[in-house]
């Protein structure tokens, strides 16, 4: 029996190549020059799209693979895909929730602790001589005792949530309603109210239309010259012409950034800027996670030719 055939959109760990390429005949994109020739060559024997959550399939991807049934998505995100061309279609789209939680947790938590205590600037400072010649470093904000909103309090949220409590943080949230299990925080549904009311401000929430841009300028500004922004979400969640011109101006205190409009090709203006903290979109980016995640990926494909229930389907 022939392997079925997939379309990697993008590159994927080595030890899940080799268990994709056991299974499947694997066409990657991503090493094609000319990428609408290769799809063109390859479209009627394609019959899934293994993707990554930034890379997604668009409805142009979609229209010229007349054989796809499921697109599966390494990543919790899936606002790259075009879900309304997948479901006119009846193609299935899968995610790997859960597997990333606490990973991306820790590194939202990991960035709020390095940007408020100044501790990429703290090691400069040892490194190129400072503390030896100019003495003690400059000093920075506490994060104990403070407030804290999270924007965005599902599966992410909430365990960023659960580790803030550890700092005896002032915690509030914004979701479409209350959760049941929101214990001991603040429900706040206006994201402007939220900002008013925080010192720190998480952005944990799925992106979609509805939310482009839910971090706005006004949100901003209601955070504030002493606020922290920490992004761990999606980009677009994020106003960031809005965000630049803020951090820019002294409008907003601090940034800790995950994720850009554009990436890897960020914004050169982030680049200047010394009140923001950088990271290359690897929240969950640890071994263990991304073993998981790309075996959740297989597992959907597996159910999937198999006529089995998907583990997590989206669409």
């Amino acid at each position: 029996m022939s392997k079925p055939e997939i379309l990697l959109v993008g590159p994927y760990p080595e030890w899940d190549l080799v268990e994709l390429e056991k299974q499947y005949v694997v066409h990657k994109l991503y090493e094609a020059t000319d990428k609408d020739a290769f799809l063109s060559d390859r479209a009627a024997g394609i019959r899934a799209v293994a993707t990554r959550g930034e890379l997604g399939a668009s409805a142009a991807m979609i229209e010229k693979l007349p054989n796809v049934q499921i697109v599966s998505v390494y990543g919790v995100g899936y606002d790259a895909v075009d879900l309304p061309a997948c479901r006119a279609r009846g193609i299935h789209v899968t995610n790997t929730p859960d597997v990333l939680t606490n990973d991306v947790a820790d590194l939202g938590i990991a960035m709020m602790l390095a940007q408020s205590r100044g501790m990429i600037g703290a090691e400069r400072w040892v490194k190129d001589g400072s503390w030896a010649a100019k003495g003690l470093y400059p000093l920075k904000r506490r994060v104990w005792g403070r407030r804290v909103g999270v924007l965005g309090l599902g599966r992410i949220g909430f365990e960023v949530a659960k580790r803030l409590k550890g700092f005896d943080m002032d915690i509030a949230y914004s979701d479409v309603s209350e959760k049941p299990y929101a214990e001991g925080m603040t429900y706040i549904a206006d994201p402007v109210a939220l900002a008013e009311r925080s010192d720190f401000l998480f952005v944990t929430l799925a992106a979609s239309a509805a939310t482009r841009h839910i971090v706005s300028r006004d949100v901003i500004t209601a955070l504030g010259p002493e606020g922290m922004l920490i992004n761990i979400s999606r980009a677009s969640n994020i106003d960031e012409d809005a965000l630049l011109e803020a951090l820019e101006n002294g409008v907003l205190g601090s940034a800790a950034l995950d994720v850009f409009e554009g990436e890897p090709k960020l914004n050169p203006r982030f680049l200047s800027l010394d009140n923001v903290l950088l990271q290359p979109h690897h929240a969950s980016g640890t071994i263990e996670t991304r073993k998981a995640m790309g075996q959740l990926v297989r597992d959907n494909l597996a159910a999937h030719f198999a006529n089995a229930p998907l583990p997590t389907p989206v669409v």
